[in-house]
């Protein structure tokens, strides 16, 4: 049975389907019992057994009681049951039971529930021990003078239909891709030098590029090429504000679109050392409109922000606008200012941007102001006078010295 459910209403491009599919999963399973005389007498109820049998998941059984199964057919019949032999809880399936003429005319008696599926549906079985089949099979007088029985043997075969659902929905097949190996790609042709049309000139050392690839990283190099007043012919550019290690970096960057090891570059496992790098291609990236880089160099530099260096990245944060960087850098100073007053970043903060530390004191003050709070509401639990205290500006400054240093230098 298949049941089609469409998602159509409006009948656009975005409607769906899928299908819920009720089928069987069909297994069979031939038994055959030999010495039938000797089984007879065992008593109602008692019963031989098959081997067990997988069909669907489940385990089965066929059960054949040559006395019958119930006490009050007083063994004139033979009774034939298939039994669910696992565990399992409403199982529904249909069944046929076959008993097979051994006469060769093919006359066999079939019992099958598979005919009758469209007028009582499947027999579900509860539990474990659960059994379909027929109490009066056959007369047992009838069975043992018929072709069923041959040479003291009987020949069964026992098919049992599992019912499962499925739902299908559109078919979508998938084929594995290998990641992008375009940078890897490109960085080859950096370091190749395979049809590279520039030079750059910075210091000391010359490194060779592509116009194309430059212009489309960088808007800086598209219009120095492409530009308006650009020139696509030129084959030498002169760079006298970047070190040659930063403009290394910058270019690999631009080809394969990572930040390399900054310990490897410069062959130091120093932090201060990598902090500088990156703080100089920090700008670097603002200069040539590489955003990203930016970013990652920002993001970098965050994550190694100290006493030492705080005071010049935050100048550089400043300068080259990067809000999460500089508001880090602020906090961090704000929360660490004596030692950081003692660095030489500080001094050179002084005299380069002495609007930075009207917003130093703005987020000391900010940093104070929660606990400045819990105190106050702490004191004014027990004491009013607390309060008043807590008000006074020049005992509140009182907590901070490092304040007072920072207002007499501004």
């Amino acid at each position: 049975m298949i049941i089609h459910s469409d998602n159509n209403i409006f009948a656009d491009d975005s409607s769906t389907d899928s299908k819920s599919i009720n089928e069987t999963v069909n297994g069979s399973h031939h038994l055959t019992i030999k010495g039938y005389s000797l089984a007879k007498g065992m008593g109602p109820g008692k019963y031989l057994s098959s081997d067990t049998f997988s069909v669907g998941g489940f385990d089965w059984a066929v059960y054949f009681y040559p006395d019958g199964k119930n006490i009050e057919d007083s063994s004139m019949y033979v009774s034939v049951f298939i039994a669910l032999a696992s565990e399992g809880t409403d199982v529904r399936a249909l069944f046929e039971l076959t008993l097979l003429d051994q006469s060769g005319k093919g006359k066999h008696k079939v019992h099958s529930h598979f005919d009758r599926a469209l007028e009582s549906g499947p027999y579900t079985l509860k539990y474990r021990g659960s059994m379909w089949g027929y109490k009066r099979f056959f007369r047992r007088t009838s069975l043992e003078m018929s072709d069923y029985l041959k040479d003291d043997c009987l020949a069964m075969h026992c098919t049992v239909g599992v019912v499962r659902t499925r739902v299908e929905g559109p078919k979508h097949y998938t084929v594995s891709v290998p990641p992008s190996d375009m940078g890897k790609n490109l960085k080859y042709l950096l370091e190749s030098e395979v049809g590279c049309d520039i030079t750059f000139h910075v210091g000391d050392e010359a490194f060779k590029a592509h116009k194309l690839i430059l212009a489309a990283r960088s808007p800086v190099f598209r219009a120095q090429f492409f530009g308006l007043i650009g020139d696509p012919n030129k084959e030498k550019v002169e760079l006298a504000d970047i070190e040659p290690s930063i403009f290394k970096v910058m270019l690999q960057f631009i080809y394969s679109d990572n930040l390399p090891d900054l310990h490897e570059i410069t062959g130091s496992t120093s932090m201060s050392t990598s902090t500088i790098m990156l703080q100089h291609l920090l700008a670097a990236a603002d200069r040539y409109g590489l955003e990203r880089l930016k970013q990652l160099c920002e993001a970098r530099l965050c994550e190694v922000v100290g006493a030492d260096t705080v005071a010049t990245t935050l100048s550089l944060a400043d300068q080259h606008h990067c809000s999460q960087l500089k508001a880090i850098c602020l906090k961090f100073a704000a929360t660490n200012l004596g030692v950081v007053m003692q660095s030489e970043g500080f001094g050179h903060l002084e005299e380069s941007c002495p609007t930075l530390l009207s917003e130093l004191l703005e987020t000391i003050a900010s940093v104070d102001e929660k606990p400045s709070l819990m105190s106050s509401k702490k004191r004014s639990g027990s004491s009013i006078f607390g309060l008043d205290l807590a008000a006074d500006g020049a005992a509140a400054e009182s907590v901070n010295p490092n304040v007072r240093r920072v207002r007499r230098r501004m």
